[in-house]
């Protein structure tokens, strides 16, 4: 059976990615922080079997590779980056900076997509799709910030990005394809309520793109209906 491994997948976009490939048929393995607390996650379960849950918290990369030797008989077809964090506040602009915070924003949005990538590598070799989704952020744009702001979230995207890149050129002799999408601005908890598309149609986009992945577009980066992202 083909099978994804996303992170993040208690709510927002994690939570409809897992809806959609269980729908589709799919084995899910989807990892989040506390299980017990995942009522969404949960419920989902009730509906497929085919949904795997597993407690990840990307902030300790120690975790990722005690999950990656459990599942080290696994096959991975597609790894969804998804899990991320947005700390930029009023109170912590230039100026006052909060450097912890910024650091915290790095591990979780560039240091943990990568230490899955590295670490689940020999499981997705097995896979028969080979792929590596990040979710990004039009905010990751360099060419795209006339704005300012959120230096936190933009850097930690914007090296997401120049990583993931990097990665793809890597894995290519390997037939391992890498993906960077922007989802949009969604209405999730990150997003906020006046957000301009919901879960479903960010998720079911950028699916679409997923499944018509190929190894010429590896390190590209996509909007989650297929156009390309400005870097």
């Amino acid at each position: 059976m083909t099978t994804v491994l996303i992170t993040g997948a208690n709510r927002g976009l994690g939570l409809e990615f897992c809806r959609l490939y269980a729908d589709a048929g799919w084995n899910v393995i989807a990892c989040c922080r506390n299980p017990a607390q995942a009522d969404g996650l949960s419920a989902l379960c009730q509906h497929y079997a085919s949904i795997q849950i597993e407690a990840l918290d990307v902030t300790y990369l120690d975790q990722i590779d005690k999950l990656s030797k459990k599942l080290s008989a696994a096959s991975i077809d597609v790894l969804i980056n998804n899990a991320g964090v947005y700390d930029d506040n009023s109170s912590n602009g230039f100026g006052q900076l909060d450097y912890q915070a910024w650091q915290h924003s790095m591990l979780i949005n560039t240091l943990a997509p990568m230490k899955m990538a590295e670490t689940f590598l020999p499981q997705i070799i097995r896979g028969d799709k080979k792929l590596i989704v990040n979710v990004s952020s039009l905010m990751g744009s360099v060419s795209d910030n006339d704005s300012g702001g959120s230096i936190l979230y933009r850097s930690s995207k914007a090296a997401l990005n120049a990583a993931m890149k990097s990665l793809s050129i890597e894995l290519r002799n390997q037939n391992i394809g890498v993906l960077i999408l922007h989802p949009g601005w969604v209405q999730t908890d990150m997003g906020g309520a006046n957000a301009l598309i919901d879960s479903k149609t960010s998720v079911s986009g950028m699916c679409a793109v997923i499944n018509g992945f190929t190894l010429a577009q590896s390190g590209a980066f996509f909007k989650y209906d297929g156009k390309p992202m400005p870097w």
